[in-house]
């Protein structure tokens, strides 16, 4: 079985209760990596690591222990970049998979809109998390498990 690693410095906090109960549920390997630490409850199969404070630390840890066929759940796209040049997996907390036919472009646009904002213009901020965008996690996030079974 996979793991799932969770990117979990900007996960929702309703994504990490949806990714708890789904590796709760399918015994999957979880761990929650960011610059301190998360509250999860206790689990056989979830675990959270706090790396030191740096930037990119936490995407590092992941990088480094992660395994081809593994889970990434991100929405950090250069992270994202780089853990399919390893072989893993890729969905965002919305449940949008990213693979090497979209990566890229994603990317791009990523360091165009920062590229806008660095020079003063306002591009506004990702939406909030909807219970659609909730419903839609869960079910991706299900289907990904379902097929790793």
């Amino acid at each position: 079985m996979p793991t799932l690693w969770v990117d979990a410095d900007a996960c929702p906090k309703v994504a990490r209760d949806i990714i708890v109960r789904a590796a709760e549920r399918t015994d999957t390997p979880t761990w929650f990596v960011a610059n301190h630490t998360i509250p999860l409850p206790p689990s056989r199969c979830v675990k959270s690591l706090a790396v030191s404070h740096g930037f990119d630390a936490a995407d590092n840890e992941i990088v480094a222990r992660l395994a081809p066929g593994d889970l990434l759940l991100t929405s950090d796209l250069p992270l994202a970049l780089e853990a399919i040049e390893k072989g893993a997996a890729v969905m965002t907390t919305r449940g949008e998979m990213l693979d090497k036919g979209n990566i890229k472009a994603r990317v791009q646009m990523r360091d165009f809109m920062e590229t806008l904002r660095a020079s003063g213009e306002h591009t506004g901020g990702p939406k909030g998390y909807s219970d659609t965008d909730r419903r839609e996690f869960a079910n991706a996030l299900d289907r990904w498990l379902a097929k790793q079974r």
